[in-house]
């Protein structure tokens, strides 16, 4: 049975869009199959991500007003992967039922269906929380991030979601350690929900290729963690981001660090 999952935060810049991309290609890559669904129709780059953008011909708006099959609004990004584009009228109005009935009507074909949300908490966000099963709430390692994240998930739990979970992105080991910045053991508790993964501040998200983000080291390793720990494949395990800096050696790294 396809799971259904918005992937969420409580404000925008938090990275939910990065995440949606290279989680759904993960994804893929463990032959899960799944479908990207953009519901951010104010700042829609899902597409651009997946680096599909010039192959988009229709997107959801076109599917719930019937101007299109679904089939036709889905583009194609790989192997077991799939996305559909936001629409590209901004003025667009999309109920929470259609986009429910639009995931009902997807979910027999996928394994996963995976929303990217519009960031806040306005009706854009209820209407994408409203038609999942889940949430994955995106956070960075900041106090303004995490009150932001505490009150969308003050809202979600009024859906009556079957599960949330907490995603933390942008972690900066050498911060971590030194104590400049949030740990992942005290973000847990703040939030009060378990962590399905934790993502590294890593320079390729500057690449925009979710394809190209996930080969690199590190975010292959922090996204394989995520991926396996969604399935149940995994153990619950999360990247470390601390790890480099631990011991003396460690020490010395967040030293030069600081003299940048």
């Amino acid at each position: 049975m396809s799971r259904k999952i918005v992937i969420t935060s409580g404000k925008g810049g938090a990275g939910k869009t990065t995440v949606t991309a290279c989680l759904g290609y993960k994804l893929s890559l463990m032959g899960k199959k799944t479908v990207l669904l953009d519901l951010d129709f104010g700042l829609n780059n899902l597409d651009i991500l997946l680096g599909v953008e010039n192959k988009t011909s229709y997107g959801i708006e076109d599917v719930i007003s019937g101007r299109c099959r679904a089939k036709q609004a889905l583009v194609e990004v790989g192997r077991n992967l799939a996305v559909m584009p936001s629409s590209k009228n901004p003025e667009v109005r999309v109920s929470a039922q259609n986009v429910k009935l639009l995931m009902d009507g997807l979910k027999n074909s996928f394994d996963f269906v995976l929303v990217d949300c519009p960031a806040g908490i306005g009706a854009g966000f209820e209407r994408a929380v409203a038609a999942a099963d889940e949430a994955l709430v995106v956070v960075n390692p900041s106090l303004s991030s995490l009150r932001d994240a505490d009150k969308a998930v003050s809202l979600i739990k009024s859906y009556g979601l079957e599960k949330i979970q907490v995603v933390v992105n942008r972690a900066r080991g050498d911060l971590i350690a030194a104590s400049l910045t949030i740990g992942v053991g005290d973000i847990k508790k703040i939030l009060k929900l378990d962590i399905a993964g934790v993502l590294p501040d890593d320079d390729g998200i500057l690449l925009g290729d979710a394809k190209r983000l996930t080969k690199l080291y590190t975010s292959d390793k922090a996204y394989s963690y995520l991926a396996k720990n969604l399935t149940g494949a995994g153990k619950g395990k999360l990247y470390d981001p601390v790890s480099p800096y631990r011991g003396i050696f460690g020490r010395l790294k967040i030293a030069a660090a600081r003299r940048l």
